[in-house]
């Protein structure tokens, strides 16, 4: 079998991968052809000049290089995801151009190992047949993918004539952002309840009243704010997928960010502006953290009841409702100060900032609609509830019971 028979091979046992419910052992004929002639798993590169030559269409139709890797880590395997992340290191690093400052930060966090496919292979420990039915669901998987909203300029868009990029934040925006990591990491090691709300509800406090200062500063300067509005995709992962994107859209409700969601891939999109989503990003990983703690010890003390999916997707539906009342009280604490210090000048600030977010999420997508929700079970929900009431936010000044949903 020739370098080109192999690459024909590999391209059409791709597009049997790429069939909707296709089983693994339906690429056993393909995989058996692809070890009688290597068993190395990709000796002669040919699998990875495939994936490689994939990846620009993908970086064409708006993935990035975690959208990507997150999106073989659901759909094919933590294997198959790692495959991914060694494949576009090695693209990145024979790639000639600087990427923007958002792409670097990507490729940065991809672990460091293998940067070939024969490589990796080596360093799974997994027979032959497994690695190669590995690579043909993942060019499955390159094929597959839909276009996505471009959110940072691709490759062949890394020139600074062609794309804005976006203005570094101040010196105080990083210290601001270092004193509210502080405080929550503060909030979630602590073993009291009070503490960690008191912890969080500052660190909430001061991201809000540092947005509102930002702007009403950019505002009088006459410049836009913060660098403006942004785009950033966040990742999820499985169990529960669209219940944990239910308390990302709590939290970005709660601080003036749209979330739009696509639940087949664990993916949701915050847009925003760039402080409001700096402190989403960073409240949504702690919650969904404690959200885990509080999940565990319901299934621990609630029986068998409590460990089922209808129970645990109620849980953290109700828990993402009430996190949302209670950082909405805690914004609007803020912003009530901040009125009294601005006065008249602040209402039309917070008016065009959410302007500016509704404007650039109808840029971005234009056939937006909403999706209805799953069922649930009751007692998950008033467990969810109660578990919110505890989460390291709030006033900082204790609870107070609100009607619970039905």
């Amino acid at each position: 079998m020739t370098a080109d028979e192999v690459r024909m091979l590999l391209l059409a046992g791709g597009r049997l991968a790429a069939e909707p419910g296709v089983q693994a052992a339906e690429l056993d004929p393909v995989v058996a052809r692809l070890l009688r002639r290597d068993d190395g798993v990709d000796s002669d590169g040919q699998a990875q000049q495939v994936l490689t030559e994939a990846l620009p269409r993908l970086w064409e139709g708006g993935w990035q290089p975690a959208d990507v890797v997150h999106a073989a880590r659901r759909r094919v395997s933590q294997r198959g995801a790692r495959l991914v992340a060694a494949v576009v290191a090695a693209e990145a690093e024979a790639a000639q151009a600087a990427p923007p400052d958002a792409w670097a930060a990507q490729l940065a966090a991809l672990p460091a190992g293998p940067r070939s496919v024969t490589a990796w292979w080596q360093g799974e420990r997994v027979q032959p047949s497994a690695a190669w039915r590995d690579v043909l669901r993942v060019i499955g998987l390159f094929r597959s993918l839909p276009r996505l909203e471009q959110l940072v300029p691709p490759p062949s868009g890394w020139s600074t004539l062609l794309w804005p990029v976006e203005a570094p934040g101040s010196d105080a925006d990083g210290k601001v952002l270092h004193r509210i990591r502080s405080l929550l990491a503060k909030a979630e090691s602590t073993e009291f309840t009070e503490e960690a709300e008191a912890l969080t509800a500052k660190a909430q406090s001061l991201m809000a009243r540092h947005a509102i200062d930002t702007a009403v500063l950019a505002q009088r300067e006459g410049r836009a704010s913060s660098g403006g509005v942004a785009a950033r995709r966040l990742h999820l992962d499985d169990p529960h997928t669209e219940a944990k994107a239910a308390v990302v859209q709590a939290v970005g409700n709660a601080n003036g960010v749209r979330v739009v969601l696509l639940p087949a891939f664990g993916i949701a999109t915050l847009v925003g502006f760039r402080d409001d989503v700096d402190l989403v990003e960073l409240l949504v990983t702690s919650l969904l953290l404690q959200a885990a703690r509080a999940l565990a010890e319901a299934a621990r003390t609630g029986g068998a009841r409590a460990r089922s999916t209808p129970f645990r997707r109620g849980f953290l539906y109700s828990y993402a409702q009430r996190v949302e009342e209670r950082l909405t009280l805690a914004r609007e604490a803020a912003t009530a100060e901040a009125r009294a210090d601005y006065g008249a000048e602040l209402a039309p600030v917070l008016a065009e900032r959410s302007a500016a977010v509704d404007r650039a999420v109808e840029e971005l997508f234009p056939s937006l609609r909403r999706r209805s929700g799953s069922t649930v079970d009751p007692a998950g929900w008033h467990a969810g509830r109660r578990a919110a009431d505890d989460a390291d936010l709030g006033s900082g000044t204790g609870r107070r019971a609100l009607p619970s949903a039905p």
